[in-house]
């Protein structure tokens, strides 16, 4: 995801995601006390021994790779006036997670959410207060996006659903056929898709899941839901062109695998939809 920015105070913050976790720039924090030299105040911070505990609690929470040892001698050697400490020797030294260093135009120090809002804390309670702010309503804006998007996506699957059934109804039910027997055909074909997609029957899903309302594709992902738009669209061609449904199971699920890779690694995924 982009770099995103919010404005707390006048003071404009970057917030850059990875892996679905959210950093914040400290660096971007720090200007609103010192805007000419937010990296001395960073070091202030982090020197400190409050902070290094809190810090190292994170990293021991989070990171199963964090260097106990490196971390404990900055704990015994903070609060000494020759002690110094930057955010790239603490990286280094531990393998911290939490806090990292970034370059470039949005460049800077920045840090998970929980250990920013400490900072903020550190730099003024009123600060930290509007920078929570804004960063809820930001999360808040993401959530009614997100929620949009999957609607529309599902629609979009339902619309295809109606291409699907159409194309299942005139090529493989024959006409004099039982009212079950043909509701059987459009299930069948329907549980083609999802073991192509899912790995999984309808009947299987709600076996392992009772506690949950709803159907399979209720709980779909953003991109399961744009693939499994456009394997029905294939399918109701596939099924034209009289191919078994081995083959096409076959071929569904290829083309599962090779979209679902594309938007998972696509960062632009927003973008398509």
């Amino acid at each position: 995801m982009a770099n995103q920015k919010i404005n707390v105070r006048g003071t404009e913050v970057v917030i850059y995601s990875k892996k679905k976790e959210d950093y914040i720039s400290l660096t971007d924090i720090a200007r609103h006390k010192n805007p000419e030299a937010p990296r001395d105040i960073i070091k202030n911070w982090i020197r400190t021994r409050s902070t290094i505990e809190f810090i190292g609690l994170w990293e021991q929470i989070h990171n199963p790779d964090f260097k106990q040892v490196e971390f404990d001698l900055f704990k015994n050697e903070s609060g000494s006036n020759a002690f110094v400490l930057s955010p790239q020797k603490w990286i280094e030294a531990t393998n911290a997670i939490g806090i990292i260093s970034k370059s470039g135009r949005y460049g800077g120090t920045f840090a998970h959410q929980d250990i920013a809002f400490e900072f903020a804390s550190w730099i003024s309670a009123e600060f930290k207060l509007y920078l929570l702010k804004e960063f809820q309503r930001l999360k808040q804006a993401e959530r009614v996006k997100d929620e949009l998007e999957w609607n529309v996506s599902r629609t979009l699957a339902k619309v295809n659903y109606v291409i699907h059934t159409d194309a299942i109804k005139e090529n493989l039910i024959p006409e004099n056929i039982s009212k079950i027997s043909r509701i059987f055909i459009y299930a069948d074909e329907a549980d083609l898709l999802n073991i192509a997609l899912f790995g999984k029957t309808a009947k299987e899903w709600r076996d392992e899941n009772t506690d949950l309302t709803g159907n399979i594709r209720d709980y779909a992902t953003l991109e399961q839901l744009v693939v499994l738009s456009n394997m029905e669209s294939y399918n109701s061609e596939l099924i034209k062109m009289q191919i078994p449904s081995d083959e096409r199971l076959k071929k569904l699920n290829k083309i599962a695998i090779d979209q679902m890779r594309v938007l998972i690694d696509n960062k632009s995924l927003k973008k398509l939809t």
